[in-house]
């Protein structure tokens, strides 16, 4: 698009610049890149801390650089824009506009860090020096990663601008983060350092120049790896015609195929003892990239045939499976679903299954298996790493919206694959603004400045289920999507959301992406709309953080931040989890709206001050039950015969269960009704006939009221739902610690105070300045507080 050019664009540029032809942005922008360095030069020589400075300034310089690229290559902007559809019809005007909106943004983060600094000259404010990322030496502790003997949040972007090696320390560097990665060139066909199976010829032996791309990451930083399984060689196709039969979009092959196993097995094997105890390691390896297998008629994976139907593999499997479950008998299972097939050899179903069967035995049964062959997959996986490299750490990059929507047809357990891998796995999302997509409901809007129930509750979930894993985000999409963009996007709502995911577990991160070359040109991969089968990324350039001086630099501002508090806000994450959600995946397959009604319960108590939670048959019987004190069962109508004894026996063991209604738990995974009812026996039951959310809440919230924190935070927003999430903790000290996010479009007034009505003194720690007992808090604004 640009390589032949870009010197003559360059050398046209630099005259022009030599005979003082400048932007009056980028000349206002260089008047205040010196005013900054004046002032950190001040500050450097009274021993006060600059890092944050030196983060503006670099994201200063390399965007006026950016500018005069685009300048200078409207039309290749253009074709940029054009790529995307929510811009094409603008695409010139956009390209025409973009380089002095990035010079104004670049003025507005200067202004922002000269204003800060005076500030701390003055004595205005006293800011906590950064503790930055040791990119040489973090490790892997208990629950969180470790730098420097604190806890530590690495940073990055999971796709980096290719080309470009690894040691180059204008792509990896304190201010875009320096995690190696061993898998960020992922959809060019050879995905250079990813592990693909490409890495294995047809003769057995492994293709030593591919290879390199994987030995060759430098012993020196932390980093990870991935396992793209995008693609299948033509050997093997030729091989083995049905490999791609049953594929879905980020798994080019078929997971049953024996030949894919054999393949993989190898593959596994011989890069987990080339790479163990690598540094590129620390973050774990990636067993796959937002793994789903959609099994439901006119679902929107269905692009291709190949993801239209199953093997006969996976058939067979889903046979002998049936076997098993039914224990031999046939009649049981044509009973059931109401078939006669003379055996299981002979039993078929037609997939993608038809959505009406939705609650019905047959539906309910191969969602089951579903979710259970790709479960064994992964477990294959893991087993042949460790069988060579028993220390690794992994995870999957579990795909968001296969939690927190409805479907269940995609085969994902989240509960099981969490369990499995050493570390919790996932590239949890969230909007800004509403979607760029009309299809795409947005209603959520009229209430919060920005989308964050999705993250929110997927981090609940799998905090609740691995508490002592490792999180790793690792393709954050929090800046932007195919859902959506927006040039304007808020710096507040930057710092908003990544302080909220790291606050519910989140230890690291890899933001989604960064996509420019030190020159200021767009990379290579740019070329082409972003789809999910071509290697294309340009659809996701347009509109991107790699246009916004203002979200990339505060990425990292919030970033160091977090950091220079870890401590705190592991402090903050510890607490307890003492009101809990029952989660049936039985009652998830079998119900159309299961995980829609419980959001809405979720919603409802997220704002009331307690970090909340969930529990399953396994978290009840593998875990301290005594770690929580209530339990609510919601709009679950169908549960196991062994879910529903393990609620019983919480009961039996002392704790405390609400229902909402006799519905909940009276119906098995075939919808035949249970013949027992829950007893409290040792516990407390608290059966209520078709309340309505708001009394589940208060009834909740009545079982946990000597669990509340002893700060009282009351909070007005002017409206009757509440946008102010809070954390308290009470330190060694006997101080509090007090996290408050405001996720709503207006200001909230509030009041602190302490159960016992003593006089409290109130400082901002990131200011250090008292703050009086009521003040307010503006709309997507953070705070950490010390209450004494």
């Amino acid at each position: 698009m640009k390589r032949h050019s870009l010197f003559f664009c360059f050398l046209v540029l630099a005259l022009l610049n030599a005979c003082g032809v400048k932007s009056q942005y980028e000349k206002e922008a260089l008047q205040k890149i010196e005013t900054l360095e004046g002032l950190m030069k001040e500050a450097r020589s009274r021993s006060l801390d600059v890092t944050r400075e030196e983060t503006t300034l670099w994201f200063a310089n390399e965007f006026l650089k950016f500018a005069n690229w685009d300048e200078t290559n409207k039309e290749a902007t253009a074709k940029l824009f054009g790529y995307e559809r929510y811009y094409a019809q603008n695409k010139d005007s956009l390209a025409k506009i973009l380089p002095d909106f990035e010079r104004k943004k670049v003025i507005q983060i200067l202004d922002k860090s000269i204003g800060d600094l005076k500030k701390e000259l003055n004595g205005k404010i006293k800011r906590r020096p950064v503790s930055k990322v040791d990119w040489h030496n973090t490790k892997a502790g208990d629950n969180m990663f470790v730098s420097n003997g604190k806890p530590s949040f690495p940073y990055d972007y999971f796709s980096k601008t290719v080309g470009q090696p690894l040691t180059n320390e204008a792509v990896y560097n304190d201010h875009l983060g320096a995690i190696y990665h061993g898998g960020e060139n992922l959809y060019p066909v050879d995905h250079d350092r990813a592990i693909n199976s490409f890495l294995l010829k047809e003769d057995g032996t492994f293709d030593e120049e591919l290879m390199k791309e994987l030995t060759g990451i430098p012993d020196t930083n932390i980093g990870f790896l991935i396992y793209w399984s995008m693609g299948i060689p033509e050997w093997v196709e030729a091989k083995e015609p049905e490999i791609r039969k049953g594929r879905s979009l980020f798994t080019g092959f078929d997971i049953d195929n024996p030949t894919a196993r054999d393949l993989w097995g190898k593959i596994i094997r011989h890069t987990g003892e080339l790479t163990k105890g690598k540094k590129v390691t620390e973050l774990g390896y990636i067993f796959a990239n937002e793994p789903h297998w959609y099994s439901e008629k006119d679902h929107w994976t269905f692009n291709y045939k190949e993801m239209n139907g199953i093997s006969s593999y996976t058939l067979n499997k889903f046979r002998s499976w049936l076997k098993d479950k039914y224990n031999g008998n046939i009649k049981n299972l044509n009973s059931n679903w109401d078939t006669e097939f003379k055996s299981f050899d002979t039993v078929e179903i037609e997939i993608p299954i038809d959505k009406a069967l939705t609650g019905k035995p047959i539906w309910y049964d191969w969602n089951r298996y579903n979710m259970h062959r790709s479960t064994e997959w992964f477990k294959f996986m893991q087993d042949e790493l460790h069988s060579v490299n028993p220390e690794a750490d992994t995870h999957i990059k579990l795909f968001p919206r296969t939690f927190y929507e409805d479907s269940r047809s995609h085969g994902m357990d989240f509960e099981a694959l969490t369990e499995l891998t050493t570390m919790i796995g996932h590239d949890a999302k969230a909007l800004g603004s509403p979607s760029i997509r009309s299809h795409i409901n947005s209603d959520w809007y009229k209430q919060y400045a920005y989308k964050w129930d999705g993250m929110a509750i997927l981090h609940d979930f799998l905090e609740s289920v691995g508490p002592d894993k490792i999180n790793v985000n690792s393709e954050s999409h929090f800046l932007s999507s195919g859902m959506w963009r927006d040039l304007e996007a808020r710096t507040s709502y930057v710092r908003n959301v990544y302080w909220l995911a790291t606050l519910m577990g989140m230890d690291a991160n890899m933001g989604w992406f960064w996509a420019r070359d030190p020159d200021g040109s767009p990379e290579d991969r740019l070329e082409g709309e972003l789809n999910f089968f071509d290697p294309g990324l340009g659809g996701a350039y347009a509109g991107s953080n790699n246009m916004q001086p203002h979200i990339a630099n505060e990425v990292t501002q919030v970033m160091y931040d977090l950091n220079s508090f870890s401590e705190e806000i592991i402090t903050l994450r510890k607490q307890p989890r003492p009101l809990r959600f029952f989660y049936s995946e039985t009652s998830a397959i079998n119900t159309s709206d299961y995980m829609t009604q419980t959001g809405k319960l979720y919603n409802a108590l997220f704002f009331e001050g307690l970090p909340l939670g969930f529990v399953t048959k396994n978290i009840i019987e593998k875990q301290d039950n005594g770690i929580w004190n209530t339990v609510v069962v919601y709009k679950t109508k169908y549960v196991t015969d062994a879910e529903f004894a393990a609620l019983q026996s919480y009961l039996d063991n002392g704790g405390t269960v609400i229902t909402d209604s006799p519905e909940s738990l009276s119906m098995n995974e075939y919808g035949k009704k249970h013949s027992k009812k829950l007893t409290e026996a040792n516990g407390k039951l608290i059966s209520l006939n078709g309340a309505d959310i708001s009394e589940i809440k208060k009834t909740a919230l009545a079982q946990v009221a000597n669990l509340m924190p002893d700060v009282i935070i009351e909070s007005d927003n002017g409206k009757d739902f509440k946008t102010v999430i809070s954390r308290v903790v009470k330190q060694v000290d006997g101080s509090y610690l007090v996290n408050l996010l405001n996720v709503g479009h207006d200001t909230a007034k509030i009041k602190l105070s302490l159960k016992s009505g003593a006089p409290v003194s109130i400082k901002n720690l990131m200011t250090s300045n008292p703050v009086d007992v009521e003040f307010n808090l503006a709309s997507e604004e953070v705070l950490l507080l010390e209450v004494k």
